[in-house]
């Protein structure tokens, strides 16, 4: 028989905890690895302010496991899974790192802890709907945790993803901002971070019609030259 809407599902709020509880310990792990693949020192610094951040949310979920009289170290399905993931993340940037390039690595890194905040920040939304859904001293344990580390979340998936992408046409040989628009505008929602998206996207497009326009005038002066080099030969054949 399906959950009653009006009732939300305690047993599924539960292991909802635990699984944010270990992606955010395995946030640590991303986090401890992804500094030690930066080259940019911003980046590095941005990823060091993280992992204090996400040390802090561990506390948080801990904290309301034990008020909710639950065993924070309770094993479950769905945290095992979620353990495995994150150390393939790490796995990765160690693979990237053994590779020797650092530039490499770091773009590896800066793409694994996009894939690790965003699955944190997934569990938060779902804190925070079921923080709306419950009564009592559960909901405001759940909503005073969510409201403690929202802010915070939204600042690392979407500055992460600002900074993965710059790094990627970094190394494309593509024009990039360091740091990303995202850092330098304060993103802090998903409708800021599309607009950013789509001004970046304006801007390859608009360098890539200025590149083309130079390119164009570079090879008109060529073939200007070439024909005025060809004329002179032709000249000075006839008056010989």
């Amino acid at each position: 028989m399906p959950n009653n809407p009006d009732h939300p599902d305690l047993n599924e709020i539960h292991a909802l905890l635990y699984e944010a509880l270990e992606t955010e310990k395995g946030g640590v792990l991303v986090y401890e690895t992804a500094i030690l693949c930066a080259v940019n020192e911003d980046l590095a610094g941005e990823w060091e302010k993280y992992r204090t951040q996400t040390l802090n949310h561990v506390s948080i979920l801990t904290n309301v496991l034990k008020q909710l009289g639950l065993n924070p170290d309770q094993e479950t399905p769905g945290r095992s899974i979620v353990r495995f993931n994150g150390a393939s993340l790490v796995r990765a940037m160690e693979i990237a790192l053994v590779a020797g390039k650092r530039a490499a690595a770091q773009t590896v890194a800066a793409e694994c802890v996009v894939v690790a905040e965003t699955k944190d920040h997934a569990n938060w939304e779902l804190i925070g709907s079921a923080a709306d859904s419950l009564t009592g001293p559960e909901k405001q344990l759940l909503k005073t945790a969510y409201e403690q580390v929202e802010d915070e979340e939204d600042e690392h998936l979407y500055h992460s993803a600002g900074w993965a992408r710059e790094l990627h046409l970094q190394a494309l040989g593509l024009p990039a901002q360091l740091p990303p628009a995202e850092e330098r505008r304060d993103v802090r929602d998903a409708t800021q971070a599309a607009q950013v998206k789509k001004e970046r996207k304006a801007a390859l497009a608009s360098q890539k019609g200025v590149r083309g326009e130079e390119e164009n005038r570079q090879e008109g002066s060529r073939k200007q030259g070439s024909s005025g080099n060809k004329q002179k030969k032709q000249s000075r054949r006839s008056a010989a």
